[in-house]
């Protein structure tokens, strides 16, 4: 189907915009055809630029877990920006923020505030080598940390749904010290510690990953990469750009029972504003400029629209708890219902599902790392994917991206999504 006014941008976009986006998913690469362009959005819906109402499963890639355009939040975004919008000065809400969040987060005692996930995983890893004196880091094959260089050896999400997991740009010298393992292969990640004996500064992770569709870490897995940290002085990151303030008020520490020596956050700690942050102990975070040698700055860092929104977001949450719990439910529902009809197609498929992120893939086998996740079949994602958005229902676009549920969404959306998928030919 082509929607006449989104094809129209996109042509016109591309002529400005490398490759018509500032983000490469949301080129529909992975799915043909053209992106759907947005008008607006309220509650559990988008409104794109051809007239159409979508139920919407990505929610800005998951900050608007409250839903879209929540009143709060904007409210208190409006009331701030009368007031001036930069001034590039410190300001009481940045402080009335960072209180919140170290009380809701396990095992932090300091944040600071910068302006993207992206930011938030340099800094944190500058600071890890900082404070450890030490170059080496391990990641895993098909976790996203945003697009410094350091992460750019064999990336999820964006970078592989254009087939480029190493991107040209980054070089040789970086690319030595940045180790790669395989998420849930514990024994992998002993290797490679034993083999760099004492030069790791630190392991980072997405704890449930969400960039390779969204991956649930086995317990020992998870539980022994932090045994093995201490054991080995090593530096424990969480990633929680995506899981942070979504999967419980203290994110996936919480939710899972481990705790990190580093946090970095984004997503739902600004309320849908630019906004990421990285957290640890009083004493890692001491390395830090001003106290510091370890340089970080930003001149948007702490900005008053930011804060605001994340200011009402996160109050929201702290003070509503059932929130987690009702979305865990409205989840479990949908997959449920998706399971069903699934089983009725006779395709091969898995279902992933952590709280409120969710991934569907067409294989046969466990769906568990990187590698696992790249054997679903694209050809059916995309009939998939374009059959849901036919009948108003906008999935992310790409077999590579967890699905982000938000509170606005109603039984009546979910059912109406199931019944989507039933009468869908795959």
């Amino acid at each position: 189907m082509i929607y006449q006014r989104s094809s129209a941008l996109f042509a016109e976009a591309k002529k400005y915009i490398p490759g018509g986006v500032n983000s490469p998913v949301r080129a529909f690469g992975a799915v043909g055809g053209d992106p759907i362009f947005v008008k607006s959005a309220k509650g559990a819906y988008l409104y794109d630029e051809d007239g159409r109402q979508l139920i919407d499963y990505i929610a800005s890639w998951g900050p608007m877990i409250l839903g879209h355009a929540y009143g709060p939040v904007v409210n208190a975004v409006v009331e701030k920006a009368k007031k001036g919008t930069s001034f590039g000065m410190p300001t009481e809400i940045e402080t009335e923020l960072a209180r919140l969040a170290v009380g809701m987060v396990p095992n932090i005692d300091r944040i600071r505030f910068v302006n993207s996930g992206t930011e938030a995983c340099m800094s944190a890893v500058r600071l890890a080598r900082g404070y450890s004196g030490k170059d080496k880091i391990i990641k895993f094959a098909g976790c996203y940390h945003g697009h410094s260089d350091s992460f750019l050896i064999q990336a999820g999400s964006g970078a592989v749904t254009f087939g480029s997991p190493n991107s040209p740009g980054v070089t040789q010298g970086t690319a030595k010290d940045t180790l790669l393992a395989d998420y849930n292969d514990l024994e992998g990640v002993k290797k490679l510690t034993a083999a760099n004996k004492g030069e790791i500064a630190a392991i980072i992770i997405e704890p449930v990953a969400g960039n390779m569709g969204c991956i649930v870490p086995e317990k020992l897995f998870i539980e022994g990469l932090r045994q093995l940290c201490t054991e080995e002085n090593i530096l424990l990151i969480f990633d929680e750009v995506m899981t942070g303030f979504r999967l419980a008020r203290g994110g996936a520490q919480e939710a899972l029972g481990v705790k990190a020596d580093m946090v970095t956050f984004g997503k739902v700690i600004g309320g849908g504003l630019p906004v990421g942050a990285f957290a640890a102990n009083a004493e890692i975070m001491a390395h830090l400029a001003p106290e510091g040698p370890v340089y970080q700055a930003g001149t948007l860092s702490g900005n008053p629209l930011a804060m605001s929104a994340g200011l009402a977001m996160l109050t929201e949450l702290n003070e509503r708890p059932e929130i987690f719990d009702r979305l865990e439910k409205k989840t479990a529902h949908l997959e449920n219902g998706l399971d069903r009809v699934l089983a009725k197609k006779g395709i091969p498929y898995q279902i992933n599902r952590f709280g409120s992120m969710l991934s569907v893939h067409f294989t046969d086998v466990p769906v568990v790392d990187f590698a696992s996740s790249a054997k679903g079949n694209n050809d059916t994602f995309k009939r998939y994917f374009h059959g849901m958005l036919e009948q108003g229902i906008y999935l992310p676009p790409s077999a590579f991206e967890s699905y982000f549920l938000n509170d606005a969404l109603s039984y009546d959306d979910l059912d109406r999504t199931i019944a989507a998928l039933d009468a869908l030919s795959l």
